[in-house]
């Protein structure tokens, strides 16, 4: 069963580490208002588009398996059809603990995959949108 529950979802965003797959140079965009909110507040974001140099003032890689650092979780900003290919690098490594997909992106079968292996699995839920509601002191 993905993480929904306000205390799984809590859990998860404790992680400091976030791989955006699909980090997006373009202001306008979720791909970016979101990982630069979650910047702001602490995350250390490790961006994954193999079209730019850097974003968010960070390298950013082509893939998940070029990521040198560890990552807690990986953030994912692309269609669901590629969630495949992006949840069996995650799984490839040693150190993910968690795959969230952003708002209007699942896929169920790969969900359940990543959970069999052991990782936290959230889908079709905005970052930013619940670490405003369950993580953010009132006065930030």
């Amino acid at each position: 069963m993905p993480v929904e529950d306000n205390d799984g979802l809590r859990q998860i965003l404790e992680y400091n580490r976030v791989a955006v797959v699909g980090a997006s140079t373009s202001y306008e965009k979720a791909a970016h208002i979101v990982p630069a909110y979650l910047q702001r507040h602490g995350y250390e974001i490790i961006p994954v588009n193999p079209t730019a140099d850097h974003i968010f003032d960070e390298r950013a890689y082509d893939s998940l398996a070029d990521v040198e650092e560890t990552i807690d979780t990986v953030e994912i900003f692309r269609p669901s059809e590629e969630i495949p290919g992006i949840v069996e690098q995650a799984l490839a490594r040693d150190d993910v603990k968690a795959i969230w997909m952003q708002l209007g992106i699942r896929n169920d079968e790969v969900a359940r995959k990543a959970e069999a292996a052991g990782l936290d699995v959230v889908q079709d839920h905005c970052m930013k949108v619940e670490h405003g509601q369950l993580i953010r002191h009132p006065m930030d």
